[in-house]
This record gives structure tokens, sequence and C-alpha cells, in this order.
């Protein structure tokens, strides 16, 4: 997730306040970074690709003085990562650092290259620059500018603006799930940040700009207004946070944070890969034409832990809408069952880090056949990435908590992503159909955010049932490896022994485990395969299991069937399991916090596994 950083005042030294606040959003992750500074000369923009240490070098055999500024740390979403799709951007005599995603990005540019705007880089931040600059022309004072200018973006936004002719203002917008956080200090300094820890060394009076609002900045002073222009009067607290705590966000761990950013990672992840006008995927240039996909035999997916499960979700996709064949294989298997593949197969592995040995390992084994890799990873520049035809990058941010959470729903992503243009090379789905999908794959975070507003009803749920030694997952068709991923959260920082089943399979075995001491949740979803659930359902309770369904909003029989229901919406089937998957985690991180448990780092895990 990108970083953002702005100063206006009267002493302090821009640049010094923009590098260590960058400085102090590193943990976020980036692959470029960027300042710009308004001074007697007018702005100053020097950008630089690679970490921090890069930007500063450059500065300090250069330096900018000035006492306003902007500066950005980027993980790419549009272009990759070079000096010229850095942040900040400029388009005249306005500059902008921006995180967010602006989703009428191709009719946008296209408007603007009509009027004559020169887009200088592969970015949708850059046309936000151009369109304030062209309301600038007309005379009217920066604030106006920005406000005019976000009537004609689409998607989400977070930006800083500072213009030339207005040294004394320091523009900020927010709309979407971006945070911008403005602060003032006693010492006439205004300042803005994409997170608290930025400011701490300089103030600890915040206030959090809200969706629709702008703000101006100026030495001492910080005026927020609606889009309208109307004054909002906005408190300033205290934040009384030590550094950690800050990077948390004022969530009390890591993978609580995390799962609550999924709907921001799954909009990065979509980002301008879709066009619902034109029904159009691009998966930022990778090639997969009529004739390839008409070739093409079968994919073998390998990946380990969460991310196998990943696959599985991905298997019913690819299949099921693109109608190729595929295996989906652990990766530490993969390549000692001595797989048959060749030119005409794609190997795809799923790996957050880009590093994980037996997925490396699996990599080698289909190039080594002539097999396509086509990859999905976390992590630029990673050993996966670097040895990959192909790779479909996610855009989750750094996960710190050990146990997957953001990484695994961006995968499943990116998976919907490869089946969506499978199936329209093949000729699988017509335009309507795709453009449908793409419209409900846009609509996917908002719908998501609604669900993890059911966190404090899934917290009492979760103390209720903490103390069981046991537990299965039950799923039928897609959302059967979303029980086997609920089962894995649930042991991984609860110490709990769980089990995922495919429910049809109960009475082969589980069955004889259940009792009145056996919690049993059950993904009694709405689908082709849910009175079959339902059945399966029945038999837990006729043996006295205590039954949690999750459920799809609307069905109201299920709440006579189970102890506890969770209500979701529906999105259709492939969806829905993104949406399915988010209850799982939370029940599982409130168990594991009711039981005391180091959620973050779990006893005897690893982040990322590199050996064998």
């Amino acid at each position: 997730m990108c970083g953002i950083v702005g100063i206006i005042g009267r002493e302090r030294s821009a640049m010094d306040v923009l590098l260590d606040g960058l400085e102090s959003l590193e943990y976020r992750g980036y692959d470029s970074a960027g300042v710009a500074i308004l001074n007697d000369g007018g702005l100053d923009v020097r950008r630089s690709v690679g970490k921090l240490r890069n930007l500063r070098r450059s500065l300090e055999d250069a330096p900018i003085e000035g006492r306003a500024g902007v500066g950005h740390t980027r993980w790419a979403t549009h272009g990759k990562p070079s000096e010229h799709n850095a942040h900040p951007h400029r388009a005249g005599s306005v500059v902008i650092v921006h995180n967010g995603i602006i989703e009428n990005y191709r009719e946008l540019r296209a408007e603007l290259e009509a009027v004559g705007c020169v887009i200088a880089s592969d970015t949708d931040t850059e046309l936000i620059a151009h369109c304030i600059e062209l309301e600038v022309r007309t005379g009217v004072d920066l604030l106006t500018a920005a406000r005019t200018a976000c009537q004609r973006l689409t998607g989400s936004y977070a930006f800083g603006a500072l213009y030339e002719g207005d040294p004394s203002s320091l523009v900020a917008a927010k709309q979407g799930g971006s945070p911008i956080i403005l602060g003032v200090s006693d010492d006439g300094h205004s300042y803005l940040a994409s997170d608290i820890p930025a400011l701490l060394p300089y103030t600890r009076q915040m206030s959090f700009l809200e969706d629709g609002e702008f703000a101006v900045l100026s030495a001492g002073a910080t005026q927020v207004v609606d889009a309208e222009g109307r004054p909002v009067d906005r408190e300033f607290k205290s934040i009384d946070w030590n550094p950690v705590a800050a990077q948390k966000g004022g969530y009390d761990r890591f993978m609580q944070k995390e799962i609550f950013e999924q709907p921001r990672a799954i909009t990065d992840t979509i980002g301008t890969r879709v066009d619902e006008a034109s029904a159009g995927i691009d998966l930022d240039g990778i090639e997969i034409s009529r004739e390839q996909a008409e070739k093409l035999q079968g994919i073998s997916l390998v990946a380990c832990g969460t991310a196998y499960y990943a696959c599985m979700v991905g298997k019913y996709m690819i299949e099921q809408l693109a109608g190729v064949p595929c295996e989906v294989d652990l990766a530490s298997e993969f390549r000692y069952r001595q797989p048959i593949l060749g030119p005409n197969r794609i190997v795809l592995p799923v790996s957050q880090s880009g590093e994980t040995a037996d997925t490396l390992a699996a990599l080698r084994e289909g190039r080594s056949q002539g097999s396509r890799i086509l990859s999905i990873s976390n992590s630029r520049d990673s050993s996966i990435a670097r040895e990959s035809d192909d790779v479909l990058y996610t855009h989750a941010g750094p996960e710190i908590g050990v146990a997957s959470t953001k990484c695994f729903s961006t995968q499943v992503v990116a998976l919907y992503l490869v089946a969506l243009k499978l199936a329209a090379a093949r000729g699988r789905l017509g335009e309507a159909d795709l453009q449908a999908r793409i419209r409900d794959l846009v609509q996917l975070p908002r719908t998501l955010e609604a669900v993890l507003q059911l966190d404090p009803a899934i917290r009492e749920i979760a103390h209720r049932y903490f103390k069981a030694q046991d537990f299965l997952f039950l799923g039928r068709g897609i959302f059967y490896p979303i029980a086997l991923e609920g089962a894995l959260k649930l042991k991984e920082i609860s110490y709990i022994h769980a089990e995922g089943y495919a429910a049809g399979e109960m009475k082969h075995g589980p069955i004889a485990l259940i009792d009145e001491n056996m919690p049993v949740v059950v993904l009694a979803l709405q689908g082709e395969l849910h009175d079959k659930l339902v059945s399966n359902l029945e038999q837990v309770r006729a043996r006295d299991g205590k039954v949690i369904a999750i459920a799809s909003e609307g069905d109201t029989e299920i709440v006579d069937k189970a102890d506890d229901v969770i209500h979701i919406p529906h999105l259709g089937d492939y969806l829905t399991s993104i949406l399915a998957v988010a209850p799982l985690q939370l029940l599982a991180y409130h168990v594991a916090t009711r039981k005391g448990t180091d959620v973050d780092q779990p006893r005897n895990l690893a982040k990322s596994v590199t050996v064998e």
C-alpha cells in the first residue's frame, strides 16, 4: 500500500520531513519513491526507483529547499515500477501524490488527450493532476480546482496537491478506502499523511478526512470542506500511540488490521485490469490469444498452505468458466509424482512471497518440460517472479501477520481474472455475461466491507466456542476449499484441532466425531448444492453437534437449523467464496485472542518457507 506525506509551514525543511515520514512508512512496502517541494523558484520534483535510500542519496547530492512539499512511496498498480511512473506526478503548475484507483482511467485519458494534454506516464494519478491543472488555468484557486476535478473521477482516491500559483496552500481530498490523516502543530506547521507513524515525530494532534471531503492546509491552520465547499467542523484529537501501535493503525494486532484491509487490497488488485464498458480484461499485458487459448491442454496450479486452497478455488473458476482442465498440486509433491507437462500446458505457481522453496522447485519442473510459466505473486523481483514467463501481481501490500488473510483473497481475485481472460479468449463468455461479471467484481470490495461490519456478532459467537478442543468445517463445491482455509486459520493461530471436509464426505468418517462438544462450521450458501448441504447440516444436528452456519442473506429457513447463523450477501458462487472467507478469518481471530495466543506470530510457523 502506497505511502503519502505532506507538509506546509514556516520553518521546517520540507525535504527532511518528507524523507523521514516516508521512511516511517517503509513497512507498508513500495517499489519507488519521490518528493515535490514548492519554493520561490517553483516546483522541484525528484523521483527514484527502488529503496528510499536511492532518493535520499539523490537529495543529499542536490538538496531542495522549501517549506511546502509532498512525498510518496509507490506500490505499482498502473504501469511498471519506473522513474516516470513514480510519484509525485506533475501537470504544468500542479503536482500530486495519490493512493487509490481511478476506475474510469481509460475514458478520462482519452478525454484529456483529446484536449491536448500530453500524458507522460502509464499511471492513473497523472490524470488527476491534468484535471486539476485544466481548472486552475481558468483562474480558480487550488481547492475549487480540486473539487471540480474530482467530479470527473470514478473510483477511490486519497491525494495531496500543490500549485505554483498558490504557494501558501496544500490541498487534500479523500474518496473510498485509502486514508488521509491531517495533523497540526503549535509551531505553525500543518501535515498530511496516509498513516499515523509519519506524523508522530511532529504532532499528536490529528484528524481523519472523511469520504467526499477536502482539506486546505496552510502554515499553522487547516480547513475542511465538503464536496460543495461548505466548511466542516472538524475536531483534532490527541493520538497517544507508540510507533508500533501506529503501524497497526489502531487495531490490536496486525492480523486484525490485515483482515480489514482486504477491500482495499482487492480494489488495488483489480485496478484497471477490467473495463466494464468494453468487457475488456487486461492482465498487465499478459497475452493469451485465441490461438493460445484453444491449444491449451491444461493448467497445473501449484502452491503451498493458504495459497494451495486459493488454487483449489481457482480450479473451479477456470474449469467452469473457461473450460480448461486444471490440476491442483501441493508444490511439495508436484515434481515427485513426475507430472506429465509439455508446451501446451501452463504451470501456474501461486506464492505470496515469491520465494517459497517448494513452489519455486515446481516452477522449475514446469520450465524444464517446456510449459509456459504464469505466476501469481505479491512480491516484485522475487525468485519466482524472475523465473516466470509472465507474472500477475497481487497488490495486497505487506502482510505482517504469519497467517495469511488479505493475500489469500487477492490471490483468488487474481485467479478469477485469469479465468475471465481465458473464458473470453476461448469465446466461452459473451460480452453481456462478461460485463455482468466485471460489474460484480468491481462491487466486491464494497460488499466485503459490509461483511466485515459483522465483526461484533462474530466475536460473540467466537467467545461461546473458544473452549472447544476440535472444530469441523464443511463445504461443498467451491466452498469446500473455503472450509479448508477456515480450518487452517483456526488451527494456525488458536492451536485448536480443526479439519475441513467436503460435506458429502462427512458420513465417510468425520460423522463419528460429532457430539455436543463438537462445533461444526457449515458453509450453507446459496447455489445448486445448497439443499444437499442443508441435509448434511441436519445430520450434524441429529447427533447434537453445534452448528455455526454461514448463509446467504434472505435465507430465513437456516435459522431454525443452526445454533448460530452469519448471513452474508450473495455475488454468485465465485465471488461469494471470497465474501465467505472473511467471517471464518474473524472467527479464528476472535477465538485465538480469547485464548490468549500470539495471533501475529503463532508458534512454530514462519511467514515464508524458503527451505524444503
